[in-house]
């Protein structure tokens, strides 16, 4: 058993307990004890109490499920036992000496003390859903990120009526008014009210006369909020941000109302007003730009994938909209869908394009040739905007996806019937199809038959259970996590193969065994737990999990962004802290978990 003094040593080596306070440290590493353990040892079994946290000094430990299934293999630094204390309930997991083992034991009651007391600590086992508006909150931003650049100017002896028409034309309700490169002052559309049709000012006078002198103005350093006291406490609408008496740019009301969603609304406003893909694709372009901001800000996962999802949804129907006016109406109804991520509302800055065509039953031979052209069009327009083709073949351009709805309730009924692997994987891409554009009618009968006749084959939704367990989380020896052994991406962790998919299937899953409509992985989850389908305890578990990888991989692809590459999902777990791999990798157990559970039959964890 080491003396304190070494255990001192050891403990600030580790995080969290690295950033206690000195006399903090000396008090732990008084009160916990080593513990060694001989190979094949058990430290606690499923149903056991848990008295300690556990932080491994030397040697591996194995963690299995109820069911025996290896979680991860724990190394030096790494703590475990935490998740039993918190929840006040015996184990739902086995520790097992692998190899040789020494152990810090801290008692319950001092952990439970730290968390109190010590906010990092607390922070560090904290594992619900992160809050991410806090500093990062718009009101909180520098004035610079959101004002208006290179606002519309005029000189002082500028004509009222030549301000005026400046306003209509850029329609703006504001012109700043410059001598040279210093600010003078602003002339608004209250002004022009009050002060030349009620005032009776003379139009052809110059602008000089009616402007507000000297406004109230903010440096490009202030914060958003700011500007909102600002406006509030004065009753004005417009602040011109200004630094050492030249204009930098300029905040309305507009802009601040605007803040969360101007980006995505002017992309999508683009989009639907754009008359060729190449138009589409200069605003789509922006979509990168668009999930630095949205992550930047605080949007939560779900919000950010969303509203990124929106622009190529807007694409889709613009381009549909372009090809019925270039080929003219349709022969007969059709409905174009999206599956993959694009159909659960889940795109990030990185996506390529699954979708299909369903057309009516009354489409003939001769009506192909319309949809083969109309489907080439959209997919090759999509592609143009950033989308690019899918490497599958999972698109409309196939003539195996662009069939009438009877040919498709033949396939569903075909991959349930007889659920090999090439059917496990086509029904697990068109579970999660969304209708995007066109006659939703031939949709709705379809997914719930689909549903109905699924839940009701328990071969075919074993096979899909077991087809949902191919992606696996990336838990090895080191540290728990496994990286790419070989490659391009050697030594770094794929975030959505290994990540977010394993989430994704078992959220699909849930849906089969529910009957549950939803097509969002988030919207899956919390569905199934309403529904029963999953344990509230296992499924608030999955949903944290979830939560922190997807905002993880956001994090990561926004970081690209910032640095002036293109987003990926691949992630040298290198650059992360020790906080932040630790949590990855409990949050990867915790899917791990999941999967056991739907593999055993039982659902969820307790």
């Amino acid at each position: 058993m080491p003396l304190p003094a070494d255990l001192t040593q050891f403990l600030a080596s580790v995080h969290p307990y690295d950033s206690l306070p000195d006399a903090a440290l000396d008090d732990l590493a008084q009160i916990a004890r080593a513990r060694d353990l001989a190979k094949d040892e058990t430290v606690f079994a499923v149903g056991e109490e848990v008295r300690n946290l556990y932080v491994i000094a030397e040697g591996e430990i194995e963690i299995t499920d109820e069911t025996g299934v290896q979680l991860s293999i724990l190394g030096p630094r790494n703590s475990f036992g935490e998740r039993a204390l918190l929840r006040g309930a015996a184990a739902s997991r086995t520790a097992t000496v692998q190899a040789r083992a020494r152990m810090i034991c801290i008692p319950a009651a001092k952990f439970f003390g730290l968390i109190e007391t010590h906010a990092p600590v607390a922070r560090f086992f904290d594992r619900r859903r992160p809050e991410r508006a806090g500093d990062k909150n718009v009101a909180t931003l520098p004035v610079e990120r959101l004002m208006t650049r290179d606002p519309i100017t005029c000189a002082p002896d500028t004509p009222i009526r030549d301000a005026a028409r400046q306003m209509h034309e850029h329609r703006i309700s504001s012109v700043c008014v410059c001598d040279g490169d210093t600010f003078r002052g602003i002339v608004t559309l209250r002004d022009m009210n009050g002060r030349v049709i009620v005032g009776g000012a003379d139009a052809s006078g110059p602008v000089s006369g009616i402007m507000t002198e000297a406004p109230l103005t903010l440096d490009p350093k202030a914060l958003v909020t700011d500007v909102l006291h600002l406006m509030v406490e004065r009753g004005i609408g417009h602040v011109p941000i200004v630094e050492r008496d030249r204009l930098r740019g300029i905040v309305t009301q507009t802009d601040l109302t605007r803040a969360q969603a101007m980006s995505s609304a002017d992309i999508v406003g683009s989009v639907a007003k754009a008359d060729t893909a190449d138009e589409m694709g200069r605003a789509t372009a922006q979509i990168p730009k668009l999930l630095l901001q949205l992550v930047e800000t605080g949007n939560r996962h779900e919000v950010v994938t969303r509203l990124i999802t929106d622009i190529a949804d807007t694409a889709t129907r613009r381009l549909l909209t372009l090809a019925e006016a270039r080929l003219g109406p349709a022969p007969v109804p059709y409905l174009w869908l999206a599956c993959g991520s694009q159909g659960r509302q889940e795109q990030t800055g990185v996506s390529d394009q699954d979708n299909c065509l369903i057309l009516s039953d009354d489409v003939t031979d001769a009506d192909m040739p319309y949809f083969a052209e109309l489907a080439k069009f959209v997919s090759d327009g999509l592609d143009r905007c950033g989308y690019y083709y899918c490497p599958g073949d999972m698109m409309a351009t196939n003539p195996r996806w662009c069939q009438p709805l009877r040919v498709w309730r033949d396939y569903f009924q075909g991959w349930i019937a007889k659920p090999d692997p090439e059917a496990q994987m086509l029904a697990s891409v068109m579970f999660d199809l969304r209708p995007i554009g066109g006659d939703e009618s031939l949709f709705e009968g379809l997914q719930t038959e689909t549903l109905k006749a699924a839940a009701r084959n328990s071969i075919f939704t074993a096979h899909m259970v077991s087809n949902s367990l191919k992606h696996q989380p990336p838990l090895g020896l080191l540290r728990g996590l496994a990286t790419i052994r070989s490659g391009e991406h050697r030594n770094q962790l794929d975030l959505k193969h290994n990540g977010v998919v394993p989430v994704v299937d078992l959220g699909r899953v849930y849906t089969l065994q529910g009957q549950l409509r939803q097509v969002n992985t988030r919207a899956r989850i919390e569905a199934a737990i309403e529904s029963g389908t999953v344990s509230k305890s296992g499924g608030a578990d999955l949903l944290d999990a979830y939560d922190l990888i997807a905002t993880m991989r956001l994090d990561h692809q926004a970081a690209q962004v910032r640095a002036g590459g293109s987003p990926s999902n691949y992630l040298d777990p290198s650059d992360l802290s020790d906080f932040e791999r630790s949590h990855l990798r409990d949050a990867f157990v915790v899917v791990k978990t999941m999967q056991s559970a739907a593999g055993s039959g039982k659902g969820a964890i307790g």
